[in-house]
């Protein structure tokens, strides 16, 4: 996979999946812990579905991309969704009309991007968002820090190698810092102009179904609600048929204008 070079000579790692020119890039943004190949097969899968083409990439300080070389503030996914990001769709797809399909901290960073209103946007698939920090999120990224602890997430080194400890603690110790407590981005909501999907799953272990509903009640375009039964906090891998097909019709409703 091709590689971008962005600021001070960092470098974004990502993949192109072929599709028709004429329909919507789908872009892709992982998990808080994620990277391109933990998305496994499911890009292919959907770009396939729909016709689409496909951008996969690692964001900062993940996978095959550049190591962070700072620590995070309260502000990290505004910096993804407002500088990363448009560098990333300026160098590789420039002009082209996209969807973003966000997961967890993707979902964060693809609502944030949304709120700029960017003039190639047509639509946001949000997974598993977070807009605000809430008990379940709080208690799940405990569980997380003590797997850790025990040795549980040594798999993790397979898709992050040397940069695998800076990547969870980063995750966890942001997330669980006082001072990110305060963290919302629900104030940006009703910026949020173009048709969306929310899927949440109703075990999320990492965020309360509230999150959903709120994503869902103040945005200004049209948003389509899907709470997942007896799923937890990766509807696409975990019921993958069933989110296969929830946003194949939603990007069939967006690339047809309805």
């Amino acid at each position: 996979m091709p590689n971008l070079k962005i600021i001070e000579n960092q470098t974004l790692h990502y993949q192109l999946l072929e599709g028709d020119p004429a329909l919507p890039y789908l872009v892709f943004l992982h998990e808080g812990l994620g990277c391109t190949a933990m998305w496994r097969d499911f890009p292919e899968l959907l770009c396939r579905a729909t016709g689409c083409p496909g951008l996969v990439y690692d964001r900062l300080g993940y996978g095959k991309s550049s190591a962070l070389l700072q620590r995070r503030t309260i502000h990290y996914m505004h910096c993804s969704a407002l500088q990363e990001l448009p560098q990333l769709l300026h160098g590789v797809i420039s002009e082209t009309p996209y969807i973003l399909i966000g997961h967890s901290d993707g979902g964060s960073i693809s609502l944030i991007h949304g709120a700029e209103q960017p003039f190639f946007l047509r639509g946001i698939i949000s997974e598993a968002a977070h807009v605000f920090v809430d008990q379940a999120t709080i208690a799940g990224i405990k569980s997380a820090v003590a797997a850790w602890a025990q040795g549980k997430l040594k798999g993790l080194a397979q898709y992050h190698g040397e940069k695998t400890e800076t990547v969870f603690k980063a995750w966890s110790e942001t997330w669980l810092s006082e001072w990110f407590r305060h963290w919302n981005i629900e104030y940006l909501l009703p910026s949020i102009a173009v048709p969306m999907l929310v899927i949440h799953g109703n075990n999320d272990q990492y965020g309360l179904i509230d999150q959903a509903e709120c994503i869902t009640s103040h945005s200004a375009g049209h948003v389509q609600l899907e709470i997942i039964a007896d799923c937890a906090h990766t509807p696409h891998a975990e019921v993958q048929p069933l989110a296969e097909k929830l946003m194949t019709d939603f990007i069939a409703q967006v690339t047809n204008g309805r």
